[in-house]
This record gives C-alpha cells, sequence and structure tokens, in this order.
C-alpha cells in the first residue's frame, strides 16, 4: 500500500455526530473507500493549547465539550483505542512537544469519525493547535507531520473553513454571500496550490473580516495543506456553507 490519504474536513455543528444527513453520507462514504489506516492522527479546532501537545493514552477519553445539545448527543459512544506508537513518531517529527492525557477525543473527532469508521476499530490520537503559533508555522507542522502517510496513518484536520458563531441562522440552509465569497477565494486558492494566499487568508479582502472571530477552526486546514503532495488527486466535498455563517467544505487529498 502506498500512503494514506489527508483530509480536511468541515465539521459543522455537534448534531451532525446523530444526524443522518447529506454530510454524514459523504464521510460514510470516504471511510468505505479510502484504503484502512493503522492509525488516525486528528488535529482538532477543539483542542486548543500552549505550544503544541499530542496525546499517546491507549485509551483515551471521550470528551463531549459541546453545551446546551440534546441528551442524545451525550449519549454517543465511540471508544477507539490510542495509538501511543504511532503518537510517538508524530512527536519526533514536530519540534518541543509535550505529552499530554489531559484532554483525550472530542467531538471535532469523534462526530465525524463515527461516521467514517462506526465500529471505531482504528487506534486515534490528536494534535494539539498551538494558540501562539502563526499560519505558516501551522502550516510548516503540517509539512513536517507528512512522512505519516508514508506509515499508513490519516491524517485529518477537523474545523470550518467559515466559522462565525455570532452570526449563525439556524433557519437558513446555505451561506451569506460574505461567506460564501471567503469559501469560493480558499477553494480557488487550493484548486490552484497557491497555499500562500490560504496562509495569508486576509489577501481575501473583507468576507475574510467576517469568516471567523478566531482562527481554530480554520488552522487545522493548514496542516492538511501542509501534508499534501503536489501529485495528490484532490476532491472537494460538500462542496457548501450552511446557517449562513459555517462552511462544510472539506478537501481530500489522495
Amino acid at each position: 500500500m502506498g500512503k494514506m490519504p489527508t483530509l480536511f474536513v468541515g465539521h459543522g455543528s455537534p448534531m451532525n455526530a446523530i444526524e443522518d444527513n447529506e454530510y454524514t453520507q459523504k464521510w460514510k462514504e470516504i471511510g468505505a473507500t479510502i484504503p484502512r489506516p493503522e492509525a488516525i492522527l486528528v488535529i482538532s479546532a477543539h483542542w486548543t493549547t500552549e505550544g503544541v501537545s499530542v496525546s499517546d493514552s491507549l485509551h483515551p477519553r471521550t470528551v463531549y465539550d459541546m453545551f446546551g445539545f440534546p441528551k442524545a448527543l451525550y449519549e454517543v459512544v465511540y471508544q477507539p483505542s490510542g495509538s501511543p506508537e504511532h503518537a510517538h513518531m508524530a512527536a519526533a517529527l514536530l519540534k518541543n512537544v509535550r505529552i499530554d492525557n489531559s484532554w483525550g477525543i472530542d467531538h471535532g473527532s469523534w462526530s465525524v469519525l463515527r461516521w467514517m469508521f462506526p465500529d471505531a476499530d482504528v487506534p486515534v490520537f490528536q494534535v494539539s493547535l498551538d494558540g501562539n503559533a502563526s499560519r505558516q508555522t501551522h502550516f510548516e507542522m503540517g509539512q513536517a507531520l507528512k512522512p505519516l502517510r508514508e506509515r499508513k496513518v490519516l491524517i485529518i484536520g477537523s474545523g470550518n473553513i467559515v466559522h462565525n458563531l455570532s452570526r449563525v441562522n439556524w433557519d437558513m440552509d446555505g451561506g451569506y454571500p460574505w461567506a460564501d465569497e471567503f469559501d469560493n477565494y480558499i477553494k480557488d486558492r487550493i484548486e490552484n496550490r497557491q497555499f500562500n494566499d490560504v496562509i495569508d487568508y486576509a489577501s481575501a479582502g473583507p468576507s475574510a473580516l467576517a469568516a471567523f472571530r478566531t482562527t481554530e477552526h480554520y488552522d487545522p486546514l493548514l496542516y492538511v495543506l501542509g501534508a499534501s503532495d503536489a501529485g495528490d488527486q484532490l476532491t472537494i466535498v460538500n462542496d457548501s456553507c450552511t446557517k449562513g455563517s459555517i462552511s462544510m467544505t472539506s478537501y481530500l487529498y489522495e
């Protein structure tokens, strides 16, 4: 087997963990069609630390890091094993990394993976987002992690390219014009591998000011772009915005 794919997934609402919809069906399809990994590394928007942390627990806990949702969401059981071996590989590839098992697998991971690998039979570990790192540094860490693809590790960045919860309209199916504009700008740059414009997203103009207030949902994308190769085949999945100000657009490199 050659290298594993790498995937940025727009995970959207935590309710996607329990709703059978157009997004979750695509996640299910990806899991059924890509090669089976030996382990899954997730860089989730929901684990931000000072510096970079890697979880190496053999039995990572499920983190229900969302508030005010229906009881059924907190009853979801998704408990894969961890992979200390692969976690240590990741730590060796990055600089100034600490081992930290105070977190676990958050909904940026399990809300998607329970559709991709419903039997929870592939080990999962997470690498945190350094909240003080630059966009360029996030991209370079993705480049550093790229060799894991040759070790049968599926690298997933989980977030949302547009993520402005203060502007969410729960009754809206699509996106506001500025949300679509920013999403399309990033898509065009990704398709043409103009990654500098994705790193320096302010080049998108006024739409970038509204796309998000903080960057933790955007930054996981940069890891996947860094871990991609020019020779990879790119597939764009769930190409849309929803609820006005959330992008579900996802990028799969194979």
